[in-house]
């Protein structure tokens, strides 16, 4: 299973990538002052059902606990899961 230190954060193109057995999913984000805004998230055929849409929103959390930042789950896929994980979540502040 991917572990959140898996996930590569490529700030010049906005986006979380994990890459496991050569298919990348990834989760498109923006910067909007004090906002890591989640635009969109997209898992491969190949990878889903193992957690990876997961594991990609884990590292947005810990990218806005790292930098102070409020998330804004404007993907659904996002927004569901951090509905249904509110004890992952930590400190995090969660604009919905």
């Amino acid at each position: 299973m991917a572990e959140v230190a898996d996930v590569t954060d490529i700030s010049g193109e906005n986006q979380f990538e994990l890459t496991v057995d050569g298919h990348t999913a990834m989760l498109v984000y923006r910067i909007d002052g004090n906002s890591l805004v989640l635009i969109h998230t997209e898992v491969p055929d190949e990878l889903a059902g193992q957690g990876i849409g997961g594991t990609l929103v884990r590292a947005a959390i810990e990218r806005s606990t790292r930098d102070g930042l409020t998330i804004v789950p404007r993907c659904p896929f996002a927004r569901r899961w951090l509905e249904r994980h509110p004890d992952e979540i930590g400190g995090v502040g969660i604009d919905w």
